[in-house]
């Protein structure tokens, strides 16, 4: 418990700091909103189950150290790149026809909602897994947060509060807008929320494509 309580003054701003990128709109946590205000909280609990499962495979793959020779292997990182950026713009155009649709070609003037739970979780997965800058924001998290001298169970630790956070934070969105309220937001505003989606997962996809690793 000593050992705890010495790397505390260490750990406490690099969880603060990883608190502020968890909470920070991004397509993760868009997803997540989108998902639950359209298709309902199961759906937005399952698509969230699937980003957290993508950030919890980064931050397993920090902590053991893949970063590095993830970073020896550049190739491999453009290759992760190109598709998550592919992927995002995918689900723009995905969104632009669903905003595109009148309210009268929806039935009940919902979106489509016949998403299997695998369908809806392999989303919420390849939306965290195809952006390789996860991994080097856990990276940088676990290196702000402890020393090169930290033992293994500290690192364990570190992960296992970061990680639990952000599973409460992703069903935190899924819950929080998957309430009636926000479907009658949605359903008063479709169209123009669709279009916002298409609008950001378009930014998000060509700023990852364009990015350097």
């Amino acid at each position: 418990m000593p050992d705890v309580f010495s790397y505390l003054p260490v750990i406490w701003p690099a969880y603060m700091a990883y608190l502020i990128t968890v909470l920070s709109p991004g397509p993760a946590n868009f997803a997540i909103m989108g998902t639950a205000i359209s298709q309902g909280r199961r759906a937005g609990l399952i698509i969230a189950l699937g980003i957290f499962c993508g950030s919890l495979t980064w931050g397993v793959s920090a902590a053991l150290g893949l970063a590095a020779l993830l970073r020896t292997y550049a190739f491999a990182l453009e290759i992760i790149k190109i598709v998550g950026g592919l992927y995002l713009i995918y689900l723009a155009w995905k969104a632009y026809k669903s905003a595109r649709t009148a309210d009268a070609g929806l039935v009940g003037g919902a979106t489509r909602t016949d998403y299997t739970a695998r369908q809806l979780w392999l989303r919420g997965y390849a939306i965290h897994i195809t952006n390789p800058k996860a991994i080097f924001g856990w990276l940088a998290i676990m290196s702000l947060g402890l020393p090169a001298d930290a033992p293994p169970s500290m690192v364990l630790l570190m992960l296992g509060i970061f990680s639990t956070s952000s599973f409460v934070i992703f069903m935190g969105y899924a819950l929080l807008f998957s309430t009636r309220h926000a479907l009658r937001v949605y359903k008063s505003a479709r169209r123009w929320i669709e279009g916002t989606m298409a609008v950001f997962y378009s930014i998000a996809g060509i700023k990852l494509l364009t990015s350097r690793i």
